[in-house]
């Protein structure tokens, strides 16, 4: 009896026989002939099954309101029977595969090339594009030019891959006691030659327990203890962060509980000169003096000089060597503190869009309030601390426009007639509250680096995602005075491209945030200083601060990636130097993450240095449902809290006021919230007397707002504009405390942090 054990069927490869004996039933050898037979059995029973089905299927569509529809869709059992019969069963079957997920992908590409905004192709890459324009050579010399130039008064590691084979002299490092450098092929350390550090025991005398002291003129804050007891990454608690900040600054004033020995809480230090063995260079050109002082160290062997660094696929390499501006002269902040160093000048920036309102007004108030500006003084004095002075940049409309000649009269204009701006127009603000506007052409030309080549990249490019607009600002300033101060054509007003700040969530200002990113960047590398976004309240002096002369920004909350919502950048460096030809060779895109990734390649993150955002964002985690069992104080599980506290935390307000708002910390950022007034109650200037007319407009403007049906809450109808309690809430926000101390400093009902009164 046969049977497929002794005679096996021979195999088959996409549907045809490979051998050349054919078996029949009764295991007689059949000699095989391609001539009789072009197909096998099963080919011959697709092509017949493919010949009787047809190849658009008739569906029927029934569609309210019409008669029925007849809709002929492709047989996808003709076209399976199609492909094997012509290519077999294996071949067929992968082809016809295939070819739908090609027909998928170049739908997608067609809808990322005409329906969205990049209008760009997608890449047949995955992952995120590499970035790097600057070869080995230059990224070495932007280290040791900031190095020099002080910037790095850290005591971490630099890259190895930078291969340098010297220690680099770094004018911001005390001497270390073992000068033999670590073991190894290439140096991972810089060589101190600065000032011997002193660390302070901070406290408040026993006859002023009741308010913190003021930071000691020319003290620094050391980053680098601070992030031993902040660092995210090392399973560090953002309670205990604060904890350490407040205690090591004297912040708790009076309060603080035995805790046993607290030198490692010590963060802050002066520098004493004596030790000091570092010679400055002389600074009259305008280009760097030292530009031949900066060693490029080659490989030994033939390797590549630039591998291990993957360069951009879409921009060259920038031909070396970089060319730098002149580098800054180190001056230790303890020389005088009474004098302001003019290569790390002491200017908050901050960018608004359109009309002011309640933010950038609570946002000058926490500067006040927090900051040594010298208001308890009636006359400041020659010989006191370096003054900060805060700068708030305007752009009176949309982001995509062009100011006219008479914008900035219009802008104080404006100011004038706002109450919630009016006030600091006051005199006894004009030398440290000052108001600019914001012009894109021009800040754009003031970067060398951008100057030449801006005008062919797109303006408003924000993590790879272009958005187009009418006008992409490249008209002369012939065309600037013609144009005035609106687009072309009129459309709607809640456009995207035409919306002026943020009026709720739904009317986000898209192309006003990513202007925002770029111009940190630009006011940073031009004037100096630090920036910071409107929706950001300061909680402390940030003296020591300043006296740290690196660049920092701070983390993207759990996130190893940067967060510029609070950014220094040194004044003409090396380091803004880098990130503005990379932005440009990477179509000026200044996303936080997408920067992050410009600093991670070229192996400069030590140059940025990436801050805890504790220091910054206390709730930040914690809204991200990270430490929930040990939270900072306040909690906050969602941002909106802080406008809308939830009921059963809603005596701690009240009862802590401003003292019990993340102390510790240097400042607050409310993540946006721009349509959320802080105070609902009392959604008005409430400065006192000085300022009386500006709360008289804004109450009536209030009331007609109740009368046309367009607020929510019932103000007082009297025109005396007494105030009851009844009229009040019960149970305060933080957000409404906060502003309420603020606004009760201003009106001379009470000190501010450090126990000053202001005086008119």
């Amino acid at each position: 009896m046969a049977s497929s054990s002794y005679f096996p069927k021979p195999q088959r490869q996409n549907g045809q026989h490979r051998g050349r004996l054919s078996f029949s039933s009764n295991a007689l050898p059949l000699v095989y002939s391609p001539s009789a037979s072009s197909s096998s059995a099963v080919q011959e029973k697709y092509a017949k099954r493919a010949l009787q089905s047809p190849w658009w299927i008739p569906v029927s569509l029934r569609i309210p309101g019409f008669r029925r529809r007849r809709v002929f869709l492709l047989n996808p059992r003709r076209l399976h029977d199609f492909s094997v019969t012509r290519f077999g069963r294996k071949r067929g079957s992968i082809l016809l595969c295939v070819s739908i997920l090609f027909l998928i992908f170049f739908a997608f590409a067609l809808a990322k090339r005409f329906g969205t905004h990049a209008k760009q192709w997608p890449t047949p890459f995955t992952g995120d594009p590499p970035t790097l324009v600057y070869k080995r050579e230059d990224i070495q010399r932007i280290w040791q030019w900031e190095v020099a130039s002080g910037h790095y008064p850290s005591r971490q590691r630099i890259p190895e891959q930078l291969r340098l084979k010297e220690a680099p002299e770094n004018p911001a490092l005390p001497p270390r006691r073992d000068q033999s450098p670590p073991p190894g092929l290439y140096s991972t350390t810089t060589r101190g030659t600065g000032a011997k550090r002193i660390y302070l025991d901070i406290q408040s005398a026993p006859e002023n327990a009741a308010y913190p002291p003021r930071p000691v003129p020319g003290s620094v804050a050391d980053l680098d203890v601070i992030m031993e007891h902040c660092d995210f990454s090392e399973k560090k608690f953002v309670r205990d962060c604060l904890e350490v900040l407040r205690v090591g600054a004297g912040l708790d004033n009076g309060r603080r509980v035995r805790r046993g020995k607290l030198d490692d809480w010590k963060y802050i230090y002066i520098e004493q000169l004596e030790n000091t063995t570092h010679v400055a260079r002389g600074l009259d050109s305008n280009e760097d003096p030292a530009s031949g002082d900066y060693k490029v160290f080659s490989p030994d062997d033939a390797s590549d000089p630039d591998g291990g660094l993957v360069k951009s696929r879409s921009a060259e390499w920038e031909t070396p060597p970089i060319a730098l501006p002149k580098r800054a002269h180190y001056r230790p902040s303890s020389t005088s503190p009474q004098h302001c160093d003019p290569e790390n000048p002491r200017i908050f920036h901050m960018f608004w869009t359109g009309a002011f309102t309640d933010k950038p007004y609570l946002a000058i108030l926490s500067f006040l309030f927090t900051q040594n500006t010298g208001l308890h003084v009636e006359e400041y004095p020659s010989s006191g601390a370096c003054r900060p002075q805060f700068w708030l940049w305007i752009n009176p409309g949309p982001a995509a426009t062009v100011p006219n000649p008479s914008a900035v009269r219009d802008m104080f204009s404006q100011l004038r007639d706002n109450p919630w701006s009016s006030p600091f127009l006051h005199p006894r603000f004009k030398d440290i509250i000052q108001f600019k506007l914001w012009n894109t052409t021009e800040q754009l030309d003031g970067v060398p680096e951008l100057k030449d080549e801006w005008r062919s990249r797109d303006l408003f490019n924000s993590g790879g995602h272009v958005m187009n607009v009418p006008s992409k600002l490249k008209e002369s300033q012939t065309a600037q005075t013609a144009q005035g101060n609106s687009t072309s054509t009129k459309t709607a007003t809640d456009d995207m491209v035409n919306r002026v700040g943020s009026k709720s969530s739904s009317t986000y200002d898209r192309l006003s945030v990513i202007l925002s990113d770029m111009a940190r960047f630009i006011l940073c590398h031009r004037f100096g200083g630090i920036y910071l976004d409107a929706d950001t309240l300061f909680l402390r002096d940030w003296e020591e601060l300043w006296g740290w002369k690196g660049a920092f920004a701070y983390r993207w909350s759990r996130l190893e990636k940067y967060n510029t919502a609070v950014l220094h950048l040194n004044k003409n460096s090396a380091l803004g130097t880098f990130l503005f030809r990379t932005a440009l060779k990477n179509n000026l895109d200044f996303h936080p993450m997408i920067v992050s990734r410009y600093t991670k390649e070229a192996y400069v993150e030590g140059l940025l240095l990436r801050l805890p955002d504790a220091l910054f964002d206390s709730a930040w985690l914690s809204t991200e449902d990270h430490q929930h069992m040990r939270p900072p104080q306040p909690f906050f599980t969602n941002f909106g809290e802080f406008f809308d506290t939830p009921s059963a935390d809603s005596a701690a307000p009240q009862a802590l006021g401003f003292d019990g708002f993340f102390r510790g910390a240097f400042s607050y950022h409310f993540h946006n919230f721009w349509w959320k007034p802080f105070d609902d109650a009392r959604n008005w200037p409430d400065l006192g007397h000085r300022f009386a007319e500006g709360e008289k407009v804004a109450r009536k403007a209030l009331r007609q707002s109740e009368k046309s049906g367009k607020g929510g809450i019932r103000y007082s109808d009297s025109t005396d504009e007494e105030d009851n309690v009844e009229d009040d809430r019960r149970d305060l926000d933080w957000a409404t405390v906060l502003k309420r101390v603020f606004e009760a400093y201003i009106r001379g009902e009470r000190p501010n942090m450090y126990g000053e009164m202001l005086r008119w």
